[in-house]
């Protein structure tokens, strides 16, 4: 253990086992501490970001039926709903009105929609200016099979179209024993990862998640930061990586199994954990929609540097319960009092 906080303390990488034993052995103010300690060294100034932006699904029309699910609708429910791009326009300009700098753009995997239809989608919504953070890896496996094209065309097609870059969702857990019983109809762990592997290869930025505290193991946990750490290692294509607990309420997994929800402390952990091991990834972001406000403030001092969104609309989360809301001016004033200066981003972190 002590071996162990010396190199994190020295700034030097630890291994998947010494994560392990440290997950299994240390306190949490031991954890905060370290993490803490690779935050001032990552980041030295005390600045916390935050970007201000909307979620938009586009649908909630899904085959996958991932049963931690609260959000999708089964292709024959009468109250499947997709977006006209009236709607669009006025979520967009809504947005930008707030401020906003970006559009947030996922959807459940629909049955029918050809690859045409997301061209035309982003085409009209970069005729509105605003930067496109749409489709995470699932939606791109899951286009290519419908067209018929490979990962890599199916990006080139939406790059052109108007895609800036891309989220990290659909992560979940990137371990396949986790994937096969919780989302068996989405793409594996190594096609998660080829997927940013070539949106890397062709110029799009992204974001890194991790949804935890399920039917996963802390290995599997420390297998799923590995396989972040080893791309980025790669390609440095990742700008954040963002922790959060699986949300229970309303779920299939939660009526088929019983699953208390992680608590503050579990979060806290994690973040951490994620902080310490991902010696690559420059930024941290907190998970105030799940946390709330206060758990999100002491997540500054685990680790974390980047406050996320103001979520002008967030419905995945919603659908299980949780209703967390911040403005922008409520997100300044929680990092203020935290003792850190907010700054405004953009997806790329560079400060407004």
């Amino acid at each position: 253990m002590n071996e162990t906080t010396d190199k994190i303390l020295a700034g030097e990488r630890i291994t998947a086992a010494e994560a392990l034993d440290l997950a299994e052995s240390a306190d949490l103010y031991r954890l905060g501490f370290l993490a803490d300690s690779v935050r001032q060294r990552l980041h030295p100034q005390p600045l916390v970001t935050y970007v201000i932006d909307r979620n938009i699904n586009y649908t909630d029309i899904c085959i996958s039926a991932c049963m931690f699910c609260a959000f999708f609708k089964a292709p024959e429910d009468e109250n499947g709903t997709i977006l006209s791009h009236r709607e669009l326009e006025q979520k967009i300009r809504e947005t930008k009105e707030l401020g906003g700098t970006q559009i947030l753009l996922q959807g459940g995997l629909h049955p029918d929609k050809p690859l045409e239809f997301y061209e035309e989608m982003l085409r009209f919504m970069k005729g509105l200016d605003i930067h496109i953070h749409g489709f995470s890896p699932p939606e791109i496996c899951h286009f290519a099979a419908l067209s018929g094209l490979t990962t890599g065309e199916v990006l080139k097609r939406l790059i052109a179209a108007g895609l800036d870059s891309m989220p990290g969702g659909g992560a979940e857990i990137l371990s396949d024993r986790v994937r096969e019983t919780l989302a068996p109809r989405k793409c594996s762990a190594d096609r998660w990862i080829e997927v940013m592997e070539e949106a890397h290869h062709q110029g799009l930025r992204t974001t890194a998640t991790m949804m935890f505290g399920h039917i996963e193991t802390m290995e599997e946990r420390l297998e799923h930061l590995q396989r972040i750490r080893d791309l980025q290692d790669r390609t440095s294509g990742f700008t954040a990586f963002i922790p959060w607990p699986f949300q229970p309420d309303h779920t299939a997994l939660a009526a088929s199994r019983k699953i208390d929800k992680e608590t503050a402390f579990g979060y806290l952990k994690m973040l951490a954990l994620s902080r310490i091991f991902l010696d690559n990834v420059d930024n941290i972001q907190v998970s105030w929609v799940t946390q709330g406000p206060k758990i999100a403030q002491l997540a500054l001092f685990f680790g974390a540097n980047d406050f996320g969104s103001t979520m002008i609309e967030e419905n995945v989360v919603a659908a299980a319960g949780v209703q967390f809301r911040l403005s922008e001016q409520e997100i300044r004033r929680l990092v203020t009092d935290a003792g850190f200066e907010p700054k405004q981003r953009l997806m790329d972190y560079t400060l407004v």
